[in-house]
């Protein structure tokens, strides 16, 4: 019993009187049972019955700390996690960027064509009269330098390359966009026929 006492001592734990072993296991180092230790009295009673003060001495836990191994690994993994974050937030940006500017080249592309085929079949034919350059903006009503994307187009009015006899009624109108997002060069091109006795005749 002193032994055990001893080593309670060596704990840290303030014993007074003998001190005996009950029957519940504990983890606690150099013992195998958990101490009940009465102060004044010999013998390890039921505490219910016990005439002097019981208590149960427990071992202390342990405080576990991080080291700055930890740390450093912690905010890498931190690091690299806002990483892909930003990379797919700026991914999904970009990607709605594309998509409207490919809407707004559609757009400009059909304003022009839509243009053209109010023209009377000699004014087609006379050279010049269609403009083969033009330019246009993502957002044309926009304060300068926030008008967004540049859209450069030409307009090219050809012999209709269809081998028919009345081939020479017709012409091919190829419109084509060039701009640019961010760093990568973009192209949309959409072709037509223009008949003689077409939609013209009908308007004039």
């Amino acid at each position: 019993m002193n032994a055990v006492r001893n080593r309670l001592v060596n704990k840290g734990l303030h014993v007074l009187g003998a001190v005996s072993l009950a029957c519940s296991p504990v983890g606690m180092p150099g013992l195998s049972t958990v101490c009940r230790v009465q102060l004044g009295r010999k013998g390890c009673p039921d505490s219910e019955h016990a005439n002097g003060q019981t208590d149960t001495v427990r071992p202390g836990k342990a405080q576990a700390g991080m080291t700055l191994v930890d740390v450093i690994m912690a905010v890498a993994i931190l690091g690299i996690m806002m990483g892909g974050i930003l990379g797919a937030f700026r991914y999904g940006f970009f990607s709605l960027g594309m998509v409207r500017e490919n809407q707004r080249a559609t757009q400009i592309i059909l304003e022009k064509m839509e243009t053209i085929r109010l023209y009377s079949w000699d004014q087609i034919n006379s050279n010049g009269f269609v403009p083969p350059t033009f330019t246009d903006y993502y957002d044309p009503n926009a304060v300068s330098g926030s008008r967004g994307a540049t859209f450069n187009g030409t307009a090219t009015v050809g012999a209709c390359p269809i081998g028919t006899s009345y081939a020479t009624n017709m012409r091919q109108l190829t419109v084509t966009l060039n701009w640019t997002t961010g760093d990568i060069p973009r192209t949309r091109s959409l072709t037509t026929y223009i008949a003689k006795d077409g939609v013209q005749n009908y308007v004039y």
